[in-house]
């Protein structure tokens, strides 16, 4: 077992880096998703979905 770890260290860490990237990164989206902050960045006013984002 150990020597399997030693062989794939490498991946092992690369895997573990990206895991926690893509962890902050949802982590982020789902707190401003709470806040009610648009992930687009863009006009409302000459958006088709406008509706769905900011329901009156």
């Amino acid at each position: 077992m150990i020597e399997f770890l030693f062989d794939n260290a490498g991946t092992i860490i690369v895997s573990v880096i990206l895991i926690a990237l893509i962890s902050v990164a949802i982590a982020g989206m789902v707190r401003n998703k709470k806040k009610g902050k648009s992930s687009c960045g863009c006009s409302c006013g000459s958006c088709p979905n406008s509706g769905m984002c900011h329901k009156k």
